[in-house]
């Protein structure tokens, strides 16, 4: 994008009114179907756009759509550690969560925010807001294509898209604290990234915001907000029962059954 259009795009942010949801701890499961829900009713009209923080009530593996769970998990070892196998909606690479050990967050914006983008320019102009967050703060991030989010000290985060009618999701797991030893144990892809780079730590290949930063993880996600707000404006939202009532129908007709969850074995 050149500088004309990334001013106009910036721009476009506020010609939708935001609205921000803080659910508290949810289950896995439950983050999953929201995700779905929320998508589908910002492309019906019936949700203004929003972002949702997500808080994380139990660990958790989360699988890309298209993803084997054979090739991605040692599921033997996430049963010994009490880790849940869920599949989401969006591409994208495993990501290994843990309550408190992880920010995770959900835009469900207008596909017009995106419309005419390709996808690499969709995924770096929807996360902008977090990369000056990060700025603020004292790290020095950027995109890694196509969705990587990254810094001179390591890898931060990725994230993962899923677009449907006339909506787009964009989400985004960062690093924290995260338990590098015990990830390792549980994501197959893990081992192999770090077998292929020679390095036997993943403290050297991912490195947590805990430790790039020493702040506690609620004052980044206030710095993050805080940057949204200022780009495009944001109020207080809620979910809806309507919302969650599908959310809770969706868990058991969809995301809670072997096949979704072993939609790619």
């Amino acid at each position: 994008m050149n500088l004309a259009s990334t001013g106009g795009r910036q721009a476009a942010w506020r010609a939708y009114d935001w609205q921000l949801i803080d659910t508290g701890p949810l289950q896995p499961l439950q983050h999953m179907a929201l995700d779905e829900v929320l998508l589908d009713e910002v492309a019906a009209g019936r949700r203004l756009p929003t972002l949702r923080f997500w808080e994380w009530a139990a660990p958790a593996v989360v699988l890309g759509i298209f993803q084997s769970v054979r090739n991605e998990v040692d599921a033997a070892a996430a049963q010994r550690h009490g880790v849940e196998i869920v599949r989401r909606i969006s591409g994208g690479g495993a990501m290994f969560v843990e309550p408190g050990n992880t920010i995770t967050y959900s835009i469900y914006a207008p596909k017009a925010l995106v419309e005419g983008m390709s996808f690499k320019d969709a995924y770096a102009f929807m996360d902008d807001f977090v990369l000056e967050a990060l700025g603020e703060v004292g790290i020095r991030a950027w995109y890694q294509p196509l969705n990587d989010i990254t810094s001179d000290a390591g890898k931060i985060g990725g994230a993962a898209q899923a677009r449907r009618g006339a909506a787009v999701l964009h989400h985004v797991t960062m690093a924290y604290d995260i338990d590098a030893d015990k990830m390792l144990q549980i994501l197959r892809i893990g081992r192999e990234k770090l077998s292929d780079k020679g390095t036997t730590s993943a403290a050297k290949r991912v490195d947590p915001l805990r430790s790039q930063t020493g702040l506690p993880r609620a004052v980044l996600i206030d710095r993050m907000v805080d940057v949204f707000k200022r780009r495009a404006g944001l109020q207080p939202g809620v979910l809806t029962p309507h919302e969650l009532a599908v959310a809770e129908a969706l868990i058991h007709e969809k995301f809670a059954t072997d096949a979704w969850r072993a939609k790619v074995p």
